[in-house]
């Protein structure tokens, strides 16, 4: 059985933070951990913040290519790049990691056609339009007020997406983007990281329609594992919900200068911490599976973890190297062998290939 998450945010700990090549005490995603895993190959996004002005996105976006790049010479042993489902195949038979490219928000290709081609030749193989903020392409999830959907320049990128082979995804975009893109798309599309609003009304996560809507254009959705899209339950309790304003503070001084003796210490301290706060587990990242699966058929649902973006992962799910309980979850519950392997890595590979072109 062939394993592929379609999303992970580690680029973005490599360019300061993270050694891939050794098992980190509190990073979910390295090399070693994706080892004992199972982990064929993850999606790493290269995510640029919503306030970043768009020339230093650009900037950070390259530094992230590079820091990929740099990491996969570092770990020949253990990973390749890849860009194509042959190039992870191929991998796969030779022992390695397969280690894909999509970008996490479209700031960095600011407004240049030219600037999209130029990533995607470089391996960005997905671009996920926008993250938590409207911009030039279009609006997000999280304000969803500035165009109503797509952009006239938005609408410019998803036709060159689609001449590109270029996977467009919809995590994290506002319901009026979700239905403009497939108004517009000539290819199937794909929600990378996004879970079910019908089990946890969440902005971020899809309605019944739209998972409905995702399987009838041959597309694809990652399940995300971010508790907070899980279960309605997580943070519910307001000292728990104070807890973690706090850890994204202490988690965001740290990223900042992780050199800093003092931050360090106080990040560690608040890992653990966050132990103490309630979080859903295996049994409800496999609920918004049955869910999925049940509105878009087994053949267009994934895993998306979301790993190393998330600053508390589910119970049970603590880093890459336990993505195996899902499936395992997933067959005392009846799935058949076959149903397994779609979830944890074929349906990914279909996609790409019905979108990219690359056979």
């Amino acid at each position: 059985m062939h394993v592929f998450d379609s999303h992970v945010d580690t680029p973005s700990q490599l360019v300061r933070l993270r050694n891939l090549g050794i098992d980190n005490r509190y990073g979910h995603v390295d090399f070693p951990k994706l080892k004992r895993g199972g982990v064929d190959g993850s999606f790493f996004a290269l995510y640029t913040p919503a306030e970043m002005a768009p020339d230093a996105a650009t900037r950070y976006a390259l530094e992230m290519v590079s820091a990929v790049y740099d990491c996969v010479d570092e770990n020949p042993d253990y990973a390749a790049l890849a860009f194509s489902p042959d190039d992870a195949l191929e991998n796969s038979r030779n022992g390695l990691i397969s280690v894909f490219m999509g970008m996490e928000n479209g700031s960095p290709i600011q407004q240049s056609l030219s600037l999209l081609r130029t990533f995607y030749r470089l391996g960005v193989s997905y671009l996920t339009l926008t993250h938590n903020g409207d911009n030039a392409i279009a609006d997000s999830a999280a304000e969803g007020t500035h165009w109503h959907g797509l952009s006239p320049f938005g609408r410019q990128v998803v036709a060159e997406m689609n001449e590109l082979g270029m996977m467009v995804d919809l995590s994290h975009a506002s319901d009026e983007t979700f239905w403009d893109v497939l108004r517009v798309s000539s290819a199937p599309v794909v929600a990378t990281h996004s879970c079910c609003r019908a089990l946890c009304n969440h902005r971020r996560n899809l309605t019944d329609e739209m998972l409905k809507a995702l399987g009838e254009n041959d597309g694809y959705v990652g399940v995300n594992f971010y508790p907070a899209f899980l279960s309605a339950k997580f943070l519910s309790d307001p000292s728990d919900a104070a807890l973690f304003d706090e850890a994204e503070r202490v988690e965001a001084a740290f990223i900042e200068d992780p050199s800093d003796v003092t931050r360090v210490r106080a990040w560690n301290e608040m890992q653990d911490r966050l132990e103490t706060v309630w979080r859903p587990g295996v049994k409800e990242v496999v609920d918004h599976i049955d869910h999925a699966v049940e509105m878009a058929g087994i053949d267009h649902i994934g895993i998306g973890s979301d790993f190393d973006g998330i600053s508390v992962p589910p119970k049970g799910l603590e880093n890459v190297s336990l993505i195996g309980r899902v499936f395992e979850e997933m067959r005392r519950r009846g799935y058949d062998e076959n149903a397994v392997e779609k979830v944890a890595g074929s349906n990914l590979l279909a996609v790409m290939r019905r979108i990219t072109k690359k056979l």
